[in-house]
């Protein structure tokens, strides 16, 4: 299964969706996690508190989580955990290690 996980720092699920200026891609299994590529973006929020769903915002986001089955990350507003879902790829909200991921 190909993941995508918000990440600071390459070990850890530690970066909010709309914060995330990158998403390491791995194929992953519940015995391993093979990294793929790292794919760096602008990230979806503005910083504002509040803002408003952006959807030019969001499709960049979309197409850096493109043929993803499941993104892990620390938080996530409801309108882009939607429009992920709608894409077929599930939002999972988790914080911790990235090899310690139950797939």
């Amino acid at each position: 299964m190909k993941i995508a996980v918000a990440t600071t720092d390459g070990l850890t699920v530690n970066e909010h969706f709309g914060r995330a200026n990158r998403f390491s891609i791995y194929n992953a299994d519940p015995t391993r996690f093979d990294l793929i590529t790292e794919r760096y973006l602008d990230p979806y929020s503005s910083g504002q508190k509040g803002h408003v769903f952006d959807e030019a915002r969001f499709r960049e986001v979309a197409r850096v989580l493109e043929g993803c089955e499941k993104v892990f990350v620390t938080k996530i507003g409801k309108e882009p955990a939607d429009a992920l879902k709608a894409m077929g790829i599930e939002p999972v909200v988790y914080s911790g290690a990235i090899n310690e991921i139950n797939i």
